[in-house]
């Protein structure tokens, strides 16, 4: 493990034109501490709720890992978050110089159901939900629902994952699926499923809808910014009644719901985003020094 003065030597050695921390692990903490030494301007970007995620697994109240985010965060000249309901929250909270950074997903690799696809199936409806099997993603909110056909998860996770196997003797646990093979799982569904309500997020939503699965969640950030935006599919405080609301929807073209999501879009915020270490740079770069023109500042 390499320690803060030799991260430090080393990032200066590399002379880059942009730092961007990513996440606020102990490369990140090197990082923005190697920056602030150096008078080097980074951005940095916030993707998970760890306040949460720690509370679930220790009595620490959120205000205390929000205050240590918080001033993490704010020492950067940009902070990108990925929906505006996170903007809101951090900004209430007291982070500075926020701003929105979406999400793309490929649509060349997931497609509406083709009818190949659709031949070997479990019992219709399927109900599916891909992801981490984690304590977080509230997978047995989803499990214990009394919904009509089959329930089928895609992903692992830790060892908690034969727990949930043994408890639903009834779902159909498929495991980690990637690229075509997760495509066609997609595509053999009727209606997408996720129960979490922590994630900032959620690409697994814009990967359904590209498939043309309409998605049942709970009216919560991350949820509210995919669902509620496109409207490919049903929030509700009752997800079995969400589940079955969704599987009556009329088809929808995805391509134009998702129309402003797109890895295109997603690239051009970021690059707006980025700040020159020194302050200098070429003019599409000196526009980090005003909020992106395609993002919504909260700064």
């Amino acid at each position: 493990m390499t320690t803060p003065g030799a991260f430090k030597r080393r990032l200066k050695t590399m002379q880059p034109d942009f730092v961007h921390i990513a996440t606020e692990g102990p490369l990140g903490f090197m990082a923005r501490r190697a920056c602030m030494k150096m008078g080097w301007s980074f951005t940095t970007s916030f993707h998970t709720r760890f306040p949460e995620y720690l509370q679930e697994r220790f009595p620490v109240p959120p205000s205390w890992t929000y205050a240590f985010l918080r001033r993490f965060h704010n020492a950067a000249r940009h902070t990108l978050v990925p929906t505006q309901s996170i903007l809101d929250d951090l900004k209430a909270r007291g982070f500075t110089q926020l701003d929105l950074w979406t999400r793309g997903v490929d649509r060349t690799l997931f497609y509406p159901p083709r009818p190949e696809v659709l031949k070997e199936l479990p019992p219709r409806p399927v109900f599916i939900c891909v992801g981490r099997v984690a304590s977080e993603k509230n997978l047995p909110a989803f499990l214990e629902l009394d919904v009509p056909g089959t329930k089928l998860i895609v992903g692992d996770g830790p060892p908690s994952l034969n727990d949930l196997q043994t408890r639903f003797p009834e779902a159909v646990f498929v495991g980690k699926r990637e690229g075509e093979a997760l495509a066609q799982t997609y595509a053999a569904a009727d209606v997408f499923v996720f129960p979490s309500r922590t994630d900032t997020f959620g690409l697994v939503l814009l990967e359904a809808i590209a498939s043309g699965l309409p998605v049942a969640a709970y009216p919560v950030p991350g949820s509210r910014d995919v669902v509620g935006v496109t409207g490919a599919g049903v929030l509700s405080e009752d997800l079995g009644e969400a589940c079955l609301a969704a599987l009556e929807m009329e088809p929808f073209e995805p391509a134009t719901v998702l129309k402003q999501f797109t890895w295109d879009a997603c690239a051009d915020i970021f690059e707006s985003a980025l700040a020159p270490v020194n302050g200098a740079g070429s003019e599409s770069y000196q526009r980090a020094d005003q909020p992106p023109q395609t993002a919504a500042s909260g700064g």
